[in-house]
């Protein structure tokens, strides 16, 4: 339908739809638009922003489905990165039981067989950790600078040149030196995959795309150990060297795939580039487009939301992020990451450990642990079907987390068992890690995912998730040292009492979650930013209602978008007239 617009002689809009939407709004709404030359446009601007939220709040998972599948495979794509980190981590950590390739980096022990020394393993798979933290705060520069597809397929680039350092190292000095370097490149992939999905898609799939990159964490771990069993038969060199040649496999495909897609709009519309960011919502979006979508209400949601960021941050820097209500929120992010860890997660990793202690064969155990993978995927389409059926994620976090430390403490008390009984304790605890595991990806291990991508701002959300995944490698070092002394019979010997040890970090995990982690489903970007600049305490962010329209932005944050709007909004009105 053609809307009717006329200017009086004093430059004021009549019969305008959007200067009526805007009187008619209850409170006090300030926009510049009324102080700039074109009024109508920014009247419009308004206007759409608020359409846009409010059919992105009215939208189904089935609507969002049919209307940006193009978003799904673009973000699907993207995530798939991060199988490459998944796939390599499952490597090392299972090399050390490789006779071939503990002959050719290990050294000769007592018993006259070859192991890898326990400073060397622990160097190795605390490497990637140490590359991830400094391809982290490069990512942070980098990626807002350059875009996110240029930044992921340079380090596509970079993971295809260091994986010819894993297959040609001839000590384990240079193995060392490839777990650095490609932790680097895989410290981007981290915080990218998360932050496009989040960006490409509507409230109705963020939940989805984000929490798919650990589905992506599993797959690459569920290929790893499968190629590894698949080695077993083999006793020369390539044994491991076809596992690290594997490697090649995923970066040709996924360098023509990410060329090919489009870039995240948001990132556009904070480089004032709004044109090529209609553009590319265009092209994440079905051209058999069944709902009343309005690429031109989306993009003006987006400038708004920009906006009100701009205004309730002052800077876009590392340093920014502890300042003002960001602090908060980067607390907030740190933290959900942090408690991944906190909780347990290493110790569960032990499942092996325990079911070889109770007799189980060690091939019969790399199956186990083989299982112990697959549930980590089923256990994100588990998530899935939760949060479809209207759990939010905040509640998943909080009562997953009960429930894990639930578990922690029986498996403390099976330590209790008489040594007559050993056996059979150890067969439990081995099957009660593979239960945890099941349900730490239900909740904790996925929802952990898209929390952080909507909890951080849109100006600082990749440095925001970069502290956040940072804290979560530091933490995860710490936790690799210390678990291994706290059940090595030479060291602490705790065996199954670990457990309450972890047990007791769960349940201040679970304090913290009640107190600080809020809810952000079902809530724009926009409200998230208010309700967080309104200090909302997180019991009570499901509640709240905010309106996002009912604040005032500065001429100058307005002005930048000025050229921008004008133009996709005359081009709206010549389309319709």
């Amino acid at each position: 339908m053609t809307r009717q617009r006329s200017v009086d002689m004093a430059g004021n809009t009549t019969n305008n739809p959007a200067k009526d939407a805007v009187e008619s709004h209850d409170g006090p709404l300030h926009f510049p638009g009324a102080e700039l030359r074109n009024t109508e446009s920014m009247n419009m601007t308004i206007l759409n922003a608020k359409a846009a939220t409010d059919k992105e709040h009215k939208m189904t998972l089935m609507q969002g489905i049919r209307l940006y599948p193009k978003a799904i495979g673009w973000s699907l794509l993207i995530s798939t990165c991060i199988a490459m980190e998944g796939y390599d981590v499952c490597l090392i950590n299972n090399f050390y039981g490789f006779p071939p390739f503990n002959r050719k980096y290990g050294v000769l022990g007592d018993d006259g067989k070859y192991q890898i020394p326990a400073r060397w393993q622990a160097g190795l798979s605390n490497g990637a950790n140490v590359g991830e933290i400094i391809g982290l705060f490069i990512n942070g520069f980098v990626s807002e600078r350059f875009g996110y597809r240029y930044t992921v397929v340079a380090c596509l680039f970079m993971v295809a040149a260091f994986t010819a350092i894993f297959f040609t190292a001839q000590n384990v000095q240079t193995l060392l030196v490839g777990e650095i370097l490609c932790g680097i490149p895989w410290g981007v992939f981290q915080t990218l995959t998360i932050t496009y999905a989040s960006e490409v898609c509507p409230v109705a799939l963020r939940g989805y795309l984000t929490t798919y990159v650990n589905l992506c964490w599993g797959l690459g771990q569920l290929i790893g150990i499968g190629v590894i069993k698949a080695m077993f038969q083999r006793d020369d060199e390539w044994s491991y060297r076809i596992p690290y040649a594997l490697q090649w496999m995923w970066p040709p495909f996924l360098i023509v795939g990410i060329l090919l897609a489009p870039e995240s709009p948001w990132w556009l519309v904070r480089k004032g580039r709004l044109e090529e960011a209609k553009k590319a919502l265009l092209r994440l979006t079905s051209l058999n487009r069944e709902t009343d979508f309005d690429a031109d209400e989306t993009i003006s949601m987006m400038v708004h939301t920009t906006a009100l960021e701009e205004k309730i941050t002052s800077g876009a820097s590392y340093w920014d992020c502890f300042k003002g209500t960001d602090l908060r929120r980067t607390e907030i992010v740190c933290m959900v990451w942090a408690i991944q860890n906190l909780s347990g997660n290493a110790f569960s990793n032990y499942s092996t450990y325990f079911l070889e202690q109770a007799g189980v064969a060690p091939s019969t155990s790399y199956s186990f642990a083989m299982g112990q993978y697959a549930i980590n995927m089923v256990g994100v389409f588990g998530a899935w079907g939760l949060m479809t059926a209207g759990v939010g994620r905040r509640s998943l976090y909080f009562y997953g987390l009960c429930g894990l430390c639930s578990m922690l403490f029986i498996m403390g008390f099976l330590g209790l068992v008489p040594e007559s009984h050993k056996a059979e304790a150890g067969l439990a605890t081995g099957s009660m890690m593979i239960v945890w595991a099941l349900f730490y990806q239900l909740t904790v291990g996925t929802v952990c995912y898209s929390l952080v991508a909507e909890l951080s701002t849109r100006r600082l959300q990749i440095k925001t998730v970069v502290l956040g995944r940072n804290l979560y490698n530091i933490v995860g070092i710490i936790t690799s040292v210390l678990t291994p002394y706290m059940l090595n019979p030479t060291a602490w010997n705790w065996g199954n009492f670990t457990g309450f040890f972890w047990a007791g970090l769960a349940f201040c995990c679970i304090v913290y979650t009640y107190f600080r982690v809020p809810e952000p489903r079902g809530r724009t970007f926009a409200e998230l930013d208010l309700l967080f600049e309104r200090k909302v305490s997180a019991r009570n962010f499901a509640k709240t209602e905010v309106d996002v329209f009912d604040e005032t932005v500065s001429d100058s944050v307005y002005n930048q978008y000025k050229t921008g709007l004008s133009a996709i909004h005359s081009e709206k009105a010549n389309f319709e007239s």
